[in-house]
């Protein structure tokens, strides 16, 4: 879901920079520094999972992971898809330098605000965890793809059929990402609840 170099404007391009400036601070003040290891190998799994695209105009499909870096990470989502994104701007020209604050905003942001709001279910445990996992993964990415789409659309009215077009390319993402995390939280929940720093491991 990366925005290629050339497309936005300036305005867009320094507002997502600052936010994801802003996030990225709140996000290392934040950060456990005892987590470390689970904040790379997290940043990692999102940069792998990143690598296969389905191009979509100026933009592309792809599974995201954002939303298991939100239920697990909290606000530490923000630097390690920023590492990630860096990496693959970097090293394999996916997004680009200049929309990198836009590209990490768009993707942590939701993370970070799923992973708050279906923290409690996930925490009760069962099929109530879940469904707090399904829910943190699919909206992760709805609202990932709202903001890319809106990116886009700020860029101008040639850019409408295109942030459409993304938007739809990614409803089977949103789906798949819910089931994804889903599992993954119900399973981290149950052997390594301290992972997820969970207040119950039912």
């Amino acid at each position: 879901m990366h925005i290629s170099e050339g497309v936005l404007t300036a305005p867009v391009l320094g507002g997502g920079a600052v936010l994801a400036v802003a996030g990225t601070w709140l996000g290392l003040r934040k950060l456990d520094y005892d987590r470390l290891m689970t904040v790379a190998i997290l940043s990692a799994a999102f940069f792998v999972a990143s690598l296969i695209h389905v191009p979509v105009g100026v933009a592309s499909a792809h599974l995201i992971m954002n939303g298991l870096l939100g239920a697990v990470l909290g606000w530490a989502a923000f630097p390690a898809i920023l590492v990630g994104l860096a990496l693959q701007a970097l090293l394999f020209q996916f997004g680009g330098i200049t929309v990198l604050g836009v590209n990490t905003f768009n993707m942590a942001a939701p993370a970070v605000l799923c992973g708050m709001l279906f923290r409690g279910l996930m925490e009760r445990g069962g099929r109530a965890r879940t469904i707090g996992g399904f829910l943190c993964g699919a909206l992760s990415v709805t609202l990932s793809a709202a903001l890319t789409a809106g990116s886009l659309a700020l860029a101008g009215d040639g850019f409408l059929a295109a942030a459409g077009a993304l938007f739809a390319a990614h409803v089977p993402v949103m789906v798949a990402e819910g089931v994804v995390v889903a599992f993954a939280v119900s399973f981290l929940g149950r052997v390594r609840p301290e992972l997820l720093a969970f207040r119950t491991s039912a």
